[in-house]
């Protein structure tokens, strides 16, 4: 037999096209009926393919739920305006407006499917809490860094305070969560970690400060 006879046939390369046209019908079943609603039969019918090219992409209706979400969700950026209030304000509403775009049932029901099994429930973790919880700590070090907060503060449980308002509200859906809500909580606790706290507001309030903070205003 031939080397060339003998060698490993290459698999057939996955198709993205497919991979896109099943994430966005995913995400429209997502929207249209929840995620208890979600059957992998219609999305493979509105994505133009079968149930078994979607399994052999992801092996269970979460696995493609949470790679639509992640696909919808995308690459979010704190901002860094130099001004704590204004960052941590803007900040927190771009979370909270990526996570409008998400059912307020999807988010409890997946949750549940994905505890039982480690690697979904870190993949959930990574693709939905670990991104906006990144992004504020990077916003606490920079202010920590100016001076803005005190060094000594637990920036581990900052971090738990400044994303419950975004993740407990968006879990449960149980509260407001705009602009006046994320301002009030931001300054509640500015109000303990700051080393200044009139200085930071009086900050925040500058023309400056607004037009750094709102450059395409």
């Amino acid at each position: 037999m031939s080397a060339r006879s003998s060698a490993p046939r290459a698999g057939r390369p996955r198709d993205r096209q497919i991979d896109a046209a099943v994430l966005d019908a995913a995400l429209a079943v997502l929207d249209e009926s929840g995620y208890a609603g979600l059957r992998i039969e219609e999305v493979a019918r509105r994505a133009g393919t079968t149930k078994p090219a979607i399994y052999r992409r992801w092996p269970g209706r979460p696995h493609l739920v949470l790679a639509a979400l992640a696909a919808r969700l995308g690459t979010v950026r704190a901002p860094d305006t130099g001004c704590t209030l204004c960052d941590l304000n803007e900040g927190i509403n771009v979370f909270i407006a990526a996570f409008h775009r998400i059912r307020p049932d999807v988010l409890g029901s997946l949750l549940a499917d994905c505890s039982a099994d480690p690697g979904l429930r870190s993949t959930f973790m990574a693709t939905l809490f670990d991104p906006p919880r990144a992004a504020v700590a990077e916003m606490l070090d920079r202010a920590v860094a100016r001076g803005d907060l005190r060094a000594d503060i637990d920036r581990s449980l900052v971090l738990d305070m400044l994303g419950s308002l975004v993740h407990y509200r968006a879990l449960f859906g149980h509260a407001p969560n705009g602009p006046a809500e994320v301002e009030r909580a931001v300054e509640a606790l500015l109000h303990g970690i700051a080393t200044d706290y009139p200085a930071l507001l009086e900050h925040s309030r500058r023309p400056a400060a607004h037009a750094a903070a709102h450059p395409h205003a």
